[in-house]
């Protein structure tokens, strides 16, 4: 249960910092692209292979403090994260069809179910309205 604790309040940094990240790249680099997004992933990508080598290829960083750090606070900063690691881990385990696929379906189921969405959305929004 002590483990759930510190995901949760990790998941909760996690998310404030992307937060603040999105807001100071649209004030900072404007509204037409992702910046935040990009910049969230890009760094959570980083920071979630780095935790993850020091704590399962060296054990430098416990598991409570990987916890933390991985499902917690840079699952909350960005999902991201561990789409890259785990696809990085097929690629360096020479299993490159299955790290394609992941890449391939990943992409396209999520732009797939984010147009269901916006679907649902607009039709949740005009049985309100």
């Amino acid at each position: 249960m002590l483990h759930f604790f510190w995901i949760c309040i990790g998941g909760a940094l996690g998310t404030g910092s992307r937060y603040l990240v999105g807001m100071w790249a649209a004030k900072t680099l404007g509204t037409g692209f992702p910046y935040g997004t990009l910049l969230v992933n890009v760094v959570g990508s980083l920071l979630i292979s780095i935790a993850m080598y020091l704590s399962v290829d060296t054990a430098a960083i416990p598991l409570p403090v990987r916890l933390f750090l991985t499902t917690g606070l840079l699952g909350g900063f960005t999902t991201y994260s561990s789409f890259n690691y785990e696809t990085i881990k097929l690629f360096q385990s020479g299993a490159w069809g299955l790290a394609a696929t992941n890449i391939l379906i990943t992409v396209l189921v999520c732009a797939a179910s984010g147009l269901l969405g916006l679907f649902v959305g607009a039709r949740i929004a005009g049985a309100i309205s």
